[in-house]
């Protein structure tokens, strides 16, 4: 890593993105936002409540196309982490860095995960984080992550929580090929304790963090609830 460039073994993507990363990812964007749209009825509700870069983007997670509904949510371009190994092909490589995604070692994952995310989070992007690590199922939002809570404080950013609700009907855990389900997508007011109380980079105290990722875990549950509702 070295301001520009991120480093993760023999794999080597820009930072920063490029003219081309962004115009392509406009282009997605836009073709995706009209499938969601078209297939998923997709409706986005709150959108005006997320800040200017950068902030981290914390949605529920109950499939596969979460990561495609978020084309939906916002016209800025999101950063997203993703296992080295997709970068093995050069080709495809160029096409995830271009959609936003960043290579991460899951080797050494939790801790290159942590500087890769304060370096796109530094450089004046928006990161996606699902705190709740993993695709879940079920109506609770159970034990998340500190993660998201912990860059947050770190690197003294907001994080925009959301509430997705109807993915898990268009494709579950297990389903090979998504169905045309209504989505709901339900944008929470940012949560911004201790932004501007600290330098970025300062140490965290263990207590600011666990009491804004009960917070995020407690937003995340209205918001998913009342995402279900407007279905």
């Amino acid at each position: 890593m070295n301001g520009e460039f991120l480093e993760v073994g023999d794999t080597r993507v820009r930072l920063v993105p490029s003219r081309f990363d962004l115009g392509f990812y406009s282009f997605a964007r836009a073709l995706v936002d009209g499938v969601n749209h078209a297939y998923w009825r997709v409706e986005v509700i709150g959108a005006e409540k997320i800040p200017s870069p950068p902030y981290i983007l914390s949605p529920t997670h109950r499939s596969n196309i979460d990561a495609l509904l978020l084309g939906s949510v916002t016209h800025d371009h999101l950063r997203f982490l993703g296992k080295s190994g997709l970068w093995r092909n050069a080709g495809f490589g160029k096409l995830m860095t271009a959609l936003g995604g960043i290579p991460v070692n899951r080797e050494i994952a939790d801790r290159e995960a942590m500087d890769t995310s304060l370096a796109v989070l530094a450089s004046g992007q928006p990161l996606v984080l699902f705190p709740e690590g993993t695709r879940k199922t079920g109506p609770l939002i159970e034990e998340i992550m500190d993660g998201a809570a912990y860059i947050a404080l770190k690197a003294q950013v907001p994080i925009v929580p959301l509430g997705i609700a109807g993915s898990d009907k268009a494709m579950a855990k297990g389903v090979k090929f998504p169905r045309p389900a209504r989505c709901v997508l339900l944008v929470g007011d940012p949560l911004a304790q201790g932004v501007g109380a600290a330098k970025s980079g300062s140490r965290v105290p263990r207590s600011k963090v666990r009491e804004m990722t009960a917070q995020l875990q407690a937003t995340l549950q209205e918001l998913y609830d009342g995402a279900k509702s407007l279905l």
